[in-house]
């Protein structure tokens, strides 16, 4: 029971978000989103408490975060809500824009000084293209192209359309893109306009020479109940207003992937010129983290909770199917079937579903996942119990119910625990994923790792996630060498 009301109270905490007076900040997952997101809450706690929320994810799942409440503000691109997000065919203004965004709840304004519109590079040795309607014309080149953008309305398919472009392109994340191609498994690549690796890489930047892409002048998007709620928090916000530039927001996005800064460092030095600017951290830094007990505590919290509540429910379904033999295969299928469901997919589909990012669509993700090895264990167990002690329990007079919990289950737990051992090392593995929605834990730090395609943040993130799956294998195998000692 206390752990029904404590989900109750979590479940509430993620719908009211917004109205703790605290501002919520949210960002994609790619360099210059994280910075934005720095920058603006960091600005913003200088008047009173202020999130920053990295790494949601694309378009879709940043949006639908902030339209359930779950952040009030996010950096965006003109271009982007008007193509992307409203689905307009023609470039609209800014008041039509602000115009089709309010029955949604939302507003849009402070533009931040810059343009970053997308491109697309090759390398410099790349013979005869330099225009965007040279692609026609070279088949063979290999495109690697961001997911996002192969998928946007503004994106892949708008463009081939435009240029006549037949080439299949290949799904790349946008950080190990410029890598890729510099190792001359791609030839053609998505960019930001105000990428630091395009110097870095020395790559050149082929011409839109039909005009297909629109400005993507950077603005803030935000709920409307914005400036009224968080006044103080607003205000704060309006400093930033035309004081960034390209050559500015390149010497931010050069900082973290180049010199290897932190994110905060960065909007820090920004934000006050004459702070020490932080130096490359190398692995033991990052893994030993000032951020490592608040990631460990919420990468338990999910394990925890996911494992609890998949065993509520996965160990009387497991002793259904036992005892219903026409309900075995059903009820055995159905979980199975909900295994197979990818991870990413699945949390994805929470967002509209539950409609809110973070820990609870997390848990009911990690609670899908771990519910197979759990019923199938607990089905396994209760089978294999002895036929003669079932008759002799009911020749004893004994009811179905004292057989289950004083014969059937006592026999059937070292099984059970299996199963229960087999959940929660996987869980711990799968609770990285969550990070991609907000939930925090582990995986925070390889996102931001595959956004940099920074091996030591991905080792930073990975290492304590292997660590503790070890650990809960050797707890649980500790719990199954005392029930079998209490036995003999």
């Amino acid at each position: 029971m206390r752990f029904l009301f404590a989900l109750a109270a979590l479940l509430l905490a993620g719908v009211a978000v917004a109205a703790d007076g605290t501002l919520h900040v949210g960002s994609k997952r790619f360099t210059e989103s994280y910075i934005l997101g720095e920058l603006l809450t960091q600005t913003a706690a200088k008047t009173g408490p202020a999130e920053h929320r990295q790494g949601l994810g694309n378009t879709a799942i940043v949006l639908a975060a902030l339209q359930a409440g779950s952040i009030d503000v996010y950096p965006e691109y003109l271009g982007t809500i008007d193509l992307e997000i409203l689905k307009n065919t023609r470039a609209s203004t800014l008041d039509e824009m602000r115009a089709q965004l309010a029955p949604l709840g939302l507003g849009v304004g402070l533009p931040l000084g810059f343009n970053n519109t997308y491109a697309l590079a090759v390398r410099a040795d790349q013979q005869g293209v330099t225009r965007l309607s040279d692609l026609k014309a070279h088949p063979a080149l290999k495109l690697g192209l961001s997911h996002e953008f192969i998928g946007r309305a503004d994106g892949w398919p708008g463009l081939a359309a435009r240029y006549g472009v037949t080439q299949a392109p290949r799904g790349l994340d946008h950080g190990i893109a410029y890598e890729a191609l510099n190792a001359r498994q791609v030839d053609v690549i998505d960019i930001y306009s105000t990428d630091a690796k395009i110097a870095q890489y020395k790559l050149r930047v082929l011409d839109d020479d039909l005009k297909y892409f629109p400005r993507y002048d950077a603005v803030l998007l935000y709920r409307l109940d914005l400036p009224q709620r968080l006044p103080a928090a607003w205000k704060s916000l309006q400093a930033l207003a035309g004081s960034i530039s390209n050559a500015d927001m390149i010497a931010m996005n050069a900082a973290v992937e180049i010199d290897g800064k932190s994110f905060a460092a960065v909007a820090q030095a920004r934000l006050t010129p004459s702070s020490t600017r932080s130096a490359r951290d190398g692995l033991r830094a990052k893994l030993f983290g000032p951020d490592l007990w608040k990631l460990t505590r919420q990468h338990l919290t999910l394990v925890a909770l996911s494992l609890v509540l998949a065993c509520l429910v996965g160990i009387p379904l497991g002793v259904l199917a036992a005892h219903a033999p026409r309900l075995r295969q059903p009820v055995l299928a159905l979980v199975g079937m909900l295994q197979t469901v990818p991870s990413l997919a699945l949390l994805a589909i929470m967002i509209p579903l539950l409609g809110m990012i973070g820990t609870v669509p997390a848990l009911v993700a990690l609670f899908v996942y771990a519910l197979l090895p759990i019923v199938r264990n607990t089905c396994t167990g209760i089978l294999q119990v002895p036929a003669g002690l079932r008759t002799a329990a009911l020749a004893l007079g004994l009811r179905r119910g004292v057989t289950l919990t004083h014969i059937e289950l006592p026999l059937a737990l070292p099984v059970i625990l299996a199963g229960v051992k087999t959940a929660a090392v996987m869980s711990v593995g799968t609770a990285t994923i969550a990070a991609f929605i907000g939930a925090g834990g582990y995986g925070e730090r390889i996102t931001i790792g595959l956004a940099l395609n920074d091996n030591d943040m991905l080792l930073a993130g990975a290492i304590p996630a292997a660590v503790l799956a070890l650990l809960t294998q050797g707890g649980f195998e500790l719990a199954e060498y005392w029930i079998a000692r209490r036995r003999r």
